[in-house]
């Protein structure tokens, strides 16, 4: 284990400092109990002269990090699944962690019952996080997300094509932390004339997808910090969630969004760092 720097030891001291100030403040209240309620739907436009015509205002709705658990239910997992299908998808992507804790976690029908309910004409996509792999979980993630109607991709690349006959490629990496991840076998199958997707847990993944003809990486696990402070930031990112916390980021000609995601882990808290589901609407630039 590599010893904190300077840099580090120092941000974490003043970050534990804050925190002391923010829960005096009585903030603690607000990211303990409405926060982590209050979720927003961002919309992305993402224009490229690689995406088909067939594929203009093709809508991809993606979800992340729910975490479930006694903080986080299956009940209220059913509330984001009826927001999003009022989004009109055609495609939903879950962008991995789904049980905070799976070797703990019993309402596995429940859940799978309210994940049956997303509804979209061109399927529905899933890839692992760290806590998928964690606790055992390796193998009731895959059934529980198949019972739910959801092809769970690991190192795949399928190819998305239109009754028109146009087509995207998506490719996707097992979890970085906990998987096996194969870079060089997945994104080398991807081709330079289709516009492509890549979807991965950890958005520090970019650091190596950046090399490949990838056009768009979604990602989640950073919770964007879930806990941020006015000109500090996030108090806490994770491994491989260091260099891209939230948002969208350019690298060279390829695009990361990473999705702030819906639950919470280690606390239930959330300050300035609201859960979030994504849809970016896919725009053709017409000649």
């Amino acid at each position: 284990m590599k010893n904190p720097s300077r840099r580090q030891f120092l941000k974490g001291l003043l970050g534990l400092s804050a925190a002391g100030i923010f829960t005096a403040a009585g903030g603690f209240g607000y990211a303990r109990y409405l926060e982590p309620h209050m979720l927003e739907t961002n919309f992305v436009p993402i224009k490229h002269p690689l995406i088909p015509k067939g594929f203009d205002r093709f809508r991809i709705v993606q979800f992340s990090d729910t975490h479930l658990s006694e903080h986080f239910t299956a009940r209220e997992l059913l509330d984001v699944v009826r927001n999003m299908n009022r989004l009109d998808p055609d495609l939903i992507v879950f962008s991995g962690d789904l049980i905070d804790k799976p070797h703990r976690y019993r309402e596995h029908e429940r859940a799978v019952q309210a994940l049956q309910k997303l509804s979209a004409p061109y399927g529905k996509l899933a890839i692992y996080g760290n806590h998928d792999h964690g606790g055992y979980g390796t193998k009731v993630y895959q059934t529980l997300m198949a019972s739910a109607g959801f092809r769970v991709l690991r190192n795949d690349l399928i190819k998305l094509e239109l009754i028109d006959g146009s087509m995207i490629e998506i490719a996707s990496l097992d979890d970085v932390m906990l998987g096996r991840p194969n870079y060089k076998g997945t994104l080398s199958k991807l081709t330079t004339d289709a516009f492509s997707i890549l979807l991965v847990h950890e958005p520090d993944a970019a650091l190596t997808a950046k090399d490949y003809p990838v056009n768009l990486q979604i990602s989640g696990h950073t919770h964007g910090g879930q806990v941020q402070l006015p000109l500090f930031g996030p108090l806490i990112t994770p491994p491989y969630g260091e260099i891209y916390t939230e948002g969208m980021y350019e690298i060279g000609e390829m695009k990361v969004y990473v999705n702030r995601g819906i639950g919470t882990t280690r606390l239930p808290l959330r300050f300035l760092s609201k859960p979030e589901i994504t849809v970016f609407e896919l725009a053709a630039e017409m000649m």
